[in-house]
């Protein structure tokens, strides 16, 4: 017996229990181990039933991901064959009981379907999430599935991904009884009441799958709302084909078909690129030269500077993280403000169903508004978030340096400014970090947590643990105009301008990089942030800016007629009392004008170009951020991009999308940019070198981490 699976007896039921920490994942040996078990409760008399239990904290959480990536790999070439187990569980002649408590997700669902009964602990989940790793289930749950809980809800687990609780698996048929109290005495009770009865067999069972024309409807809703939430993916539509298959065809068939869709799935860009995505976000959590060992600063209370939309949404984060927050604003106007808009948001969460009124009301009394510093000796962080300006930034330090207590951390929410000197304007720089949370900060995943020269270990590494519990992916960069993610938007953003003024219209500019996957245009995003942001940042830097160079100019005329975008009503687009984005002819002549003036000539432009233009812009600015240290992967690039910019996840981030083209093809494309559009297009020294080596960016995080 593998020592992954043991048997053990209770009387006259014999308890079958997965022993593969830490999440009972189907890693090699277990599925071997399951199957000996069952054959040994076969051959034993006094045997009358069995059940089947996750040691530890979970049931089976799934399949090992790493055996996706040897298949796809040519590692494997077994394939996972889940298959044969999960009919001999079936076809076993003592009734199989699975007790389910964590999670039974993906692979783990399959095998407890397999079983003739499921009970589970009212905190067991139940789903089928492999459609977020963009394939499909392989072992029989698009069959199996629907005949438990019927077409509809197997449509929405399968193509959704979404898992559901016990009680809910209850109500429609996946789970056959919720037990309170200890799961295993319960599952063994249960296994002697049914012990000695005929067992239902989960393939034969048919009486939930529907007519074709009461099915019709609900595959055809299924589809359309995945072309719209789940935009340009492939696996959610092949989900809901299998599941189809399963309606139409005998249980075999439909297996066979599950297994080819299961194959094109796997084998596809988007879910190489999704797996990548799954290991990256827990990649980014780990920092070469911070070891594990190192202290974390308790962090039990909080102040923010500054209640604006920015400090507003940090002071919601940790609050609804349970950390009490003073929130500071220089007059009571400006903090009356700020509360009116934490309020609001969170109104508007109750009447979506996020939140409920009692859980709002606890999060509002953890934030205490304040017009003063008096009681910011007594926090353990602070994170400054006023006005985007060097000089006032450093006053407010100066200030917090008086007033906070050693060991606080004190951090600032700045987008684009220079660490190290708002740290030098303490007498400690080691306290000072960079918290840079996106917009809607109480929505947004992504924190990018800047390490200035002086920065503590104790305060990084404190600062990657909060953003966990913060509910946010943190990712470490370095300190440089910009950093990681507005640094590489620029040049993103700086060619959909050019593409504009060189012909294109503004709509076409936003709709290849949204039929890209982009979330939104680039165009529609600037007036989203508000253009005044960027032209305030412009306006600071224009000494930096190399005499000669070309730069876009059609945002600053926007902005010099008053146009910030959806604030201002108006911005590349017009908005009405919805803000709702309607072409503006007022823009294309303003555009034309310019072009006119600065003798541009115009012409037709493709949306390849246009993709190609503003996508490599992002790479090859990424290429030098990486070379340069101040990302530590390409796939931490990939995880901000992700979770900051709306970068579709299928495609698994810049960097990821250029390793699948090809680095070749990209250099050779920016190559021939840079001949036709000048300095700004000069490829990155070491994309130039990946690409001569035949090698991807994947290639050069293995050369580093081989030389760290």
């Amino acid at each position: 017996m593998s020592n992954l699976v043991q048997v053990s007896k209770n009387n006259d039921i014999a308890v079958i229990t997965i022993n593969n920490p830490p999440v009972n994942a189907l890693s090699p040996g277990v599925p071997e181990g399951i199957s000996e078990a069952i054959d040994q409760i076969n051959a034993d008399n006094s045997v009358r039933a069995a059940v089947v239990i996750g040691s530890g904290r979970t049931f089976i959480a799934g399949a090992d991901i790493k055996e996706f990536e040897k298949i796809t790999s040519g590692q494997n070439q077994r394939g996972v064959g889940l298959l044969p187990l999960l009919l001999k569980i079936e076809d076993s002649r003592k009734p199989v009981v699975m007790a389910i408590h964590g999670t039974a997700f993906g692979g783990g669902l399959e095998v407890a379907m397999a079983g003739h009964y499921r009970v589970a602990s009212p905190d067991g989940q139940v789903g089928q999430p492999e459609v977020k790793l963009g394939i499909i289930p392989g072992a029989g749950g698009t069959q199996r599935l629907p005949r438990l809980a019927g077409v509809a809800k197997a449509v929405e687990m399968c193509a959704g991904g979404n898992p559901v609780k016990a009680p809910e698996a209850a109500k429609i048929g996946i789970i056959d009884r919720v037990i309170e109290g200890d799961l295993l005495s319960g599952a063994v009770a249960f296994a002697r009441e049914i012990a000695g009865k005929a067992a239902p067999k989960t393939r034969e069972r048919n009486e939930k799958l529907g007519t074709a024309e009461q099915n019709q409807p609900i595959f055809t809703a299924a589809r359309e709302n995945a072309s719209k939430k789940q935009r340009n993916m492939m696996a959610p539509q092949a989900a809901i084909h299998a599941v189809e298959y399963a309606t139409r065809l005998p249980f075999d068939q439909g297996c066979e078909m599950e297994a080819r869709l299961f194959k094109e799935c796997l084998f596809s860009d988007q879910s190489k690129a999704l797996i990548h995505v799954f290991f990256g976000e827990r990649e980014v959590a780990k920092v070469p030269d911070i070891p594990k060992e190192t202290p974390i600063i308790p962090v039990n209370s909080v102040a923010v500077v500054g209640a604006g939309t920015m400090g507003g949404g940090i002071a919601m984060v940790f609050a609804n993280a349970g950390i009490p927050v003073l929130l500071k604003e220089a007059d009571q106007a400006a903090l009356d403000r700020g509360l009116a808009t934490i309020q609001k948001n969170y109104a508007n969460s109750v009447k979506r169903g996020r939140f409920t009124q009692e859980y709002v009301d606890q999060r509002l009394k953890l934030i205490k508004p304040t017009l003063s510093y008096d009681d910011f000796g007594n926090v353990d962080m602070v994170v400054e978030a006023v006005f985007e300006g060097m000089a006032l930034k450093k006053e407010v330090f100066k200030e917090l340096d008086r007033v906070c207590k050693q060991g606080a951390i004190l951090a600032s929410n700045t987008s684009t400014l220079n660490i190290d000197e708002i740290a030098a304007s303490t007498s400690r720089p080691q306290a000072v970090i960079g918290t840079h949370f996106f917009s809607p900060a109480n929505v947004m995943r992504l924190l990018e947590i800047v390490r200035g020269k002086a920065t503590g270990k104790d305060v990084i590494a404190t600062c990657m643990q909060l953003s966990k519990k913060l509910g946010k992916v943190g990712v470490l960069v370095g300190n440089c105009r910009g950093f990681v993610g507005n640094r590489m938007f620029h040049p993103y953003r700086r060619e959909a301008q050019f593409l504009v003024e060189e012909g294109a219209t503004v709509e076409a500019v936003d709709k290849a990089l949204y039929d890209f996957g982009m979330a939104m245009g680039p165009l529609a995003t600037g007036d989203l942030a508000g253009l005044d942001v960027g032209w305030r940042i412009r306006k600071e830097y224009r000494h930096l800016e190399k005499p000669g160079v070309r730069q876009p100019m059609a945002e600053d005329r926007l902005c010099e007629q008053g146009r910030y975008g959806q604030k201002t009503g108006a911005g590349w687009y017009k908005y009405d009392e919805n803000r709702r984005a309607i072409p503006d002819p007022e823009v294309e002549r303003l555009v034309r004008q310019g072009a006119a003036e600065a003798n541009i000539p115009q012409r037709q432009i493709s949306a390849q170009e246009i993709v190609d233009r503003c996508i490599y812009a992002l790479v090859n600015e990424g290429a030098r951020i990486l070379e340069e240290g101040f990302a530590l992967r390409s796939i931490d690039i990939d995880i901000i991009y992700l979770n900051g910019y709306g970068f579709p996840a299928y495609r698994g981030g810049p960097m990821k999308y250029a390793d699948t083209v090809g680095l070749k093809k990209v250099y050779e494309q920016i190559q021939e940019f840079h001949r036709q559009h000048g300095e700004t297009w000069e490829p990155a020294p070491l994309l130039k070198r990946l690409a001569e080596e035949s090698k991807t960016f994947a290639d050069f995080n293995k050369e580093k981490s081989a030389s760290a």
